[in-house]
């Protein structure tokens, strides 16, 4: 285990740590029908995707071993914040935590790997320009190689913010290779309208029709963007009781929606093209960073109320001419009148 002499951290010579767990693991092949391989796939999507669940678990019933000596508070930041995960993930499937105490280490390792998310197909191509109009020229939809800066409409979704993709120099550099762009570096499909304005980098962030169709198309049903949205009996948000947009599932679509228009086949820790663990984690962080509560607080609400519009998480606001809040103003209004009088005797 990693320490330094800021953050002491207990050693056990029985342990050794190979790298994080909140890192994409091995690709291996799970059966679907599985339920942890059901609520594997639907905690990456909702609450930290990228892990590498083998890694996880093991890594979690050592921490809790320890833990009994020294407290979490006593390790570095990036322990900390696995341990976070892992009971995150312990605390959301009944029953798994005596499971995976009570077995032995090849039980938990098997867990693990039946709980690995997977990247999803897409069906992005239905997405990238208005309904009934045709993408020129075409794109295959199962090779991508076209896709990324080889194609002018993919091209402009992924051009990083700041970056101007109609500049003939800007375009040959992209396209070349040449300028590198790292997943910190954030698309204008981001943005709603793909309108990113530097002066209010927040104004429409995360707001895009591509984004809203590519959450419905996983969680609601991919033909929930016809119609009114409503979690179907046969989604993946109303199988798991879902009734509100987390920001795991967010940062999550985000950085599906960025692969599949992206060029690359794999869905890999070691791309270096499309460098998705560092998007999916800058995206992560903003979203969970304090500094930012309220315009996230804001955006949260903006998506639940697409998506889940008949979820009580949803109705925060309140119509200015219901009876509610007439109600609720003539309260206000009287509490203020006695406060009044009060200060005034």
């Amino acid at each position: 285990m990693s320490s330094d002499e800021n953050h002491p951290s207990p050693s056990n010579p029985s342990r050794k740590r190979s790298g994080s767990a909140l890192r994409l693991g091995p690709h291996k092949k799970a059966t679907s029908s599985n339920p942890l391989v059901l609520h594997g796939r639907h905690f990456g999507r909702t609450v930290f995707a990228l892990c590498n669940y083998p890694a996880l678990l093991t890594t979690g019933i050592l921490q809790l071993e320890e833990l009994m000596d020294s407290p979490i508070e006593d390790y570095p930041a990036d322990v900390r914040q696995e341990h976070k995960v892992f009971i995150e993930l312990v605390d959301s499937y009944p029953g798994l935590l005596d499971r995976l105490t009570n077995g032995e280490e090849e039980d938990i390792i098997h867990a693990g790997e039946l709980m690995t998310q997977r990247p999803l197909k897409s069906a992005i191509l239905e997405w990238l320009v208005p309904k009934g109009q045709a993408v020129i020229p075409p794109l295959s939809r199962n090779i991508k190689s076209d896709r990324g800066f080889n194609h002018e409409v993919t091209s402009a979704l992924l051009c990083p913010t700041g970056l101007d993709w109609s500049n003939a120099e800007t375009k040959q550099s992209l396209k070349s290779g040449e300028t590198a762009v790292r997943g910190d570096q954030w698309p204008m499909f981001l943005y709603a309208g793909c309108d990113y304005d530097p002066e209010d980098p927040w104004k429409g962030l995360l707001k895009s029709k591509i984004l809203v169709f590519g959450f419905k198309h996983v969680f609601m049903s991919p033909s929930s963007m016809d119609r009114e949205p409503k979690a179907t009996c046969s989604g993946n948000a109303y199988l798991h009781g879902m009734k509100s947009v987390t920001k795991g599932s967010l940062a999550y679509i985000a950085t599906q929606v960025r692969f599949s228009l992206s060029l690359s086949s794999v869905f890999s820790r070691t791309d270096m093209v499309t460098d998705s663990e560092n998007f999916y984690h800058s995206i992560l962080d903003l979203l969970e960073d304090p500094d930012e509560s309220e315009e996230v607080a804001e955006l949260m609400t903006w998506w639940t109320c697409r998506i889940f519009p008949n979820s009580s998480s949803s109705q925060r606001s309140i119509s200015k001419n219901s009876t509610l809040s007439k109600i609720r103003a003539k309260r206000a209004a009287l509490r203020e009148r006695a406060t009044t009088s009060t200060d005034t005797t």
